[in-house]
């Protein structure tokens, strides 16, 4: 395995910085996120990772496919509107030679992600949410596939459940990957997401060469107001990464170890320290 840097790490890096920043700190990949290409250009994106030799161990992020669980009309312009937007992302995936494009499949059906619940207009059916994800993935994988773009289906923790993702759990994502096949669908072990739940071993060697992608950050106690933020340096919080580590390596990863971190203090530092720092820790604490 090999470190890359996720972009969100160092939020402010416009996407050619942050290419800058990998090569001067001798990193061999980056997470992009699909705001920063936008910025920057689909085309011009590609031009800078080719002049520089790196890899794109993941695009962020493809997903939000619950709002199809609205009723009548408005559910199937929500769906419709989905699927629209997931096919772009994979065609921007399919032209960045990306790893694979993540998925956080939404929450609720008309819950938006940090914001009060509306007083009408949203659902609490979280089957029938979760239901809407498998069939938008029925959809979706096989364009994927035939543009060699591979979904990572990557579960949240529960705190994020009502607006963000209905996948609180590994398990839960590799069922939903099993009818499609594996370089299709895959999932994403994100170590603030999964530490905490009592199945995650059994569940990563169960998931085996479906494992797209591996992220690492920790997770701090207490959490801060703002939930969202609540991702810290490795090694800053209460998560013990080489057991997972050891787990994702005898499954058969063989993929990038990416570094994402959402944090208002980390986001406000020099970013490069911040680099410094992410490498120290990678070998000091997230490596068997």
């Amino acid at each position: 395995m090999s470190l890359s840097l996720n972009q969100w790490t160092t939020r402010r890096w416009s996407l050619a910085e942050a290419v800058d920043g990998c090569v001067r700190h001798s990193l061999p990949a980056i997470g992009l996120w699909r705001e920063k290409v936008a910025e920057q250009g689909l085309s011009e994106s590609v031009k800078l990772l080719r002049s520089a030799g790196l890899r794109v161990s993941s695009l962020c992020r493809g997903g939000f496919l619950t709002g199809g669980g609205l009723p009548g009309e408005e559910g199937k312009r929500a769906f419709a509107r989905a699927l629209e937007d997931n096919r772009r992302a994979v065609d921007e995936a399919a032209e960045l030679g990306a790893s694979c494009l993540v998925l956080v499949v939404g929450g609720l059906p008309g819950v938006r992600p940090g914001e009060a619940l509306p007083a009408t207009g949203f659902t609490r059916d979280l089957a029938g949410a979760r239901e809407r994800v498998a069939e938008a993935l029925a959809e979706l994988a096989p364009y994927a596939g035939e543009r060699g773009v591979r979904l990572a289906l990557e579960p949240l923790h529960p705190i994020y459940c009502p607006d963000r993702a209905v996948l609180s759990t590994l398990g839960q994502a590799l069922e939903l990957s099993l009818p499609f096949p594996e370089e299709q669908v895959g999932v994403v072990v994100d170590t603030f997401h999964v530490w905490w739940d009592p199945r995650l071993f059994e569940d990563i060697a169960r998931a085996g060469r479906r494992i797209a992608g591996y992220q690492v950050c920790d997770y701090l106690h207490p959490l801060p107001e703002d939930v969202l933020l609540g991702r810290g340096m490795m090694g800053d919080g209460v998560i013990d990464f080489r057991p997972i580590t050891e787990a994702v390596l005898a499954a058969g990863y063989t993929g990038d170890v990416e570094v994402e971190i959402f944090n208002a203090d980390i986001w406000a530092a020099d970013p490069d320290e911040v680099v410094a720092t992410m490498k120290t820790r990678y070998t000091d604490v997230v490596l068997p």
